[in-house]
């Protein structure tokens, strides 16, 4: 097991960072985040220089990355700007992985390329207000009439739906014994009469945000269906396995952020003749961060490379989950600290990394039902 990168993955890490270094600059990033405004420039740019297709075949216009691949370059990503490191992974995991694990050649073949190329943006529906935690008890219907599916329910928390062009949306279309059974995931046209949109407003994630959506007779065709009818919470679960990997090194590499500020800052403030980061209360602050920064960062690398092993468990990604999603909490939390008064302050970004981080131990599964997951695997 060797979590050295690869020279094309030191080169993913290089012009990845040139790039963003010029269109997603600290005040690009403030703006988006004041503004309310996803970050579309820097987006096109990535669609425009290929970094859209890399988990994609090459046979369809793609780069033909690994999940270590995808992993690198979610974490610069997620370095330079969080909400668009969860922007592509949604694509990628949604659009792409997804379309390609389960999808019929057809919606292979007219879905993945523009993804790629940026002309398609996918979110995923899953969530309900009945809903959370205990996820396959959803209702959202999926009723068969002749050719269609009539699609009747409301789903809260899917992120990026008001700039989306298909949902990967889970619906209840049997009901069977077991909750998990009875569900099928389907490829929803956004844009479809009867699809009603609200935007929530959330403490942070705020350039994309999330959505409230209600689905009132949505009719949709049969050849929406992606996987088998009645047996797509198998494959949400590996969705969301995925997932795990993508949110894991985004939010590794926003911490990494963080730090750096606040190591920069505990370099060059001086109080009471000296630089801050000369008291032992805050280097060992900054010494517990790197460890935690570090540790994050081959767990990433780890899962990553069981995942191209075909070895990964869920087990595996509640852990990457549970830890990657607590460390960046406490990091920012332990760098606005560091920072002070500054860092409380809205015109500073380490305010918004605070808040961002938020979410980490909340959305995609909470840590206590990873933790859940990693106790049930150990036979309690």
């Amino acid at each position: 097991m060797n979590f050295a990168l690869s020279s094309d993955q030191e080169n993913i890490q290089h012009h990845l960072t040139a790039l963003l270094k010029d269109i997603c600059t600290p005040e690009y990033v403030q703006r988006c985040d004041e503004q309310q405004k996803p970050p579309q420039e820097a987006f096109d740019a990535l669609a425009k220089n290929g970094w859209l297709g890399l988990i994609a075949p090459e046979s369809l216009g793609g780069a033909g990355g690994s999940a270590t691949d995808l992993a690198v370059m979610l974490d610069v990503l997620g370095y330079h700007f969080e909400e668009l490191g969860l922007w592509v992974f949604r694509n990628l995991t949604y659009g792409c992985y997804a379309v390609m694990k389960h999808g019929t050649k057809e919606q292979i073949e007219t879905l993945v390329p523009k993804v790629i190329t940026g002309e398609m943006s996918f979110c995923f529906g899953l969530t309900e207000p009945d809903s959370g935690s205990d996820a396959s008890a959803l209702t959202t219907k999926a009723t068969k009439h002749g050719d269609e599916y009539v699609l009747n329910g409301r789903k809260v928390y899917t992120s990026g739906m008001d700039i989306s062009d298909y949902c990967l949306l889970v619906a209840r279309t049997s009901n069977l014994e077991r909750k998990q059974q009875g569900i099928t995931t389907f490829l929803v046209d956004t844009k479809l009469p009867g699809i009603e949109v609200k935007k929530l407003q959330t403490l942070g994630q705020r350039a994309i945000g999330t959505t409230e959506v209600l689905y009132s007779d949505v009719h949709i065709p049969a050849s929406s269906i992606l996987g088998k009818l009645d047996h797509g919470w198998t494959g949400a679960d590996d969705y969301l396995c995925y997932e795990r990997l993508c949110l894991s090194a985004a939010r590794t590499g926003a911490a990494r952020s963080a730090f750096d500020i606040a190591l920069e800052y505990a370099k060059t403030r001086v109080q009471f003749g000296k630089p801050i980061g000369k008291f032992q209360a805050v280097s060992h602050k900054l010494a517990e961060m790197k460890s935690m920064l570090d540790i994050a960062q081959t767990m990433v690398y780890r899962y990553a490379w069981l995942m191209e092993q075909g070895k990964n468990t869920r087990q595996d990604a509640a852990i990457l989950k549970l830890y990657t999603s607590e460390s960046y909490k406490s990091i920012s939390d332990m760098c606005l600290q560091i920072l002070g008064g500054y860092g409380y302050c809205m015109e500073y970004p380490m305010q918004r990394f605070f808040r961002d981080s938020r979410l980490a131990t909340i959305g995609g599964g909470t840590s206590e039902i990873q933790k859940n997951i990693i106790a049930s695997s150990l036979g309690l």
